[in-house]
Parts: structure tokens; sequence; C-alpha cells
């Protein structure tokens, strides 16, 4: 008896496991199709968008710190800066504290197409809040914080 229970928990556990996989990889894929969608609404290559997007919050970056959040080597960031550099949306300076670092922070430009590529991910993520009922969003949030700490999680104990 012990062992047709725990055969069916692990059955159990691979239909969910395989699901959850799935649902993964589709939300994954709905974040990419968005993603190219930005990149063609707003008219910028998504190496670019992406780059734009880390300075939410920031006053400036490095190249160094793009390329780690962009999990990209630092070559590549200074191409994608060159192309928003070339749009007027970044400006490079000196590090004041250290002249072999170059700050890049967003011009007047980067900064309200920042903006507004904000607002449009901010009216969308609200469109499919609207299309649940109150209940409904708080048990979906709270289950993507718990997803998020579980992600998390898993994570560390992959180092």
């Amino acid at each position: 008896m012990n062992e047709q229970l725990d055969d069916t928990n692990q059955e159990l556990l691979d239909y969910q496991t395989q699901r959850f996989q799935n649902l993964m990889e589709e939300t994954l894929q709905c974040c990419q199709t968005r993603t190219a969608y930005l990149s063609r609404k707003f008219d910028l290559p998504q190496a670019e968008l992406r780059c734009l997007m880390l300075f939410i919050g920031e006053r400036y970056l490095t190249v160094k710190t793009i390329a780690q959040k962009l999990e990209v080597a630092k070559s590549r960031v200074t191409k994608v800066i060159d192309g928003l550099f070339s749009k007027g949306m970044v400006v490079r300076t000196v590090d004041p504290g250290d002249g072999r670092i170059t700050l890049i922070r967003l011009t007047g430009k980067g900064r309200r197409r920042l903006e507004e590529i904000g607002s449009f991910i901010r009216t969308a993520h609200e469109e499919v809040l609207l299309r649940m009922d109150p209940d409904q969003r708080r048990g979906v949030l709270s289950s993507l914080e718990l997803l998020r700490s579980c992600m998390e999680e898993v994570k560390s104990g992959l180092k």
C-alpha cells in the first residue's frame, strides 16, 4: 500500500513538474514576444532595449555593470552603447574618482524613451490584472512571490 501511494505521489509530481515546465516555457515565450514587440514599437534593437531598461532607478552605469546584468561580454556592451549613443539616448563621461572607468548615463531623450517604454509595460501589466477579479489578482501575486522565492532558493543552491 505504501509503495502504491509513493508511486501515485511520484506520478503526480512528474505530471506537475512537466506542467510547471510547460507553463514556464510558455510564459518565457510570451515575455520574449513582448520584448520583440517593444523592440519594433520603439524602434530599438532588443539588446539596446534591454540595456536601456537597466537604467530604471539608476543615475549611471558602467560598461562592466551592464555586461554583468546582460550577461554578455564588455565588447558587446560597447556596441550596444554605441547604438544608444548614436541615437542620442546616452552619453559617456569619465568617472571623476577613477579616470579608467567610463560612466554611461541617459540623456533627456533616453530618459523620455525609457519612461515611454515603462508606461507601455505598466499599462500592459495592468490590462492583464484587470482580466482577473481582485481575489484572483491577490492569489496570483502571492503565488508569483512564492514562485520567485523558491526559484531564488534553488538558484542559490546551484552555485
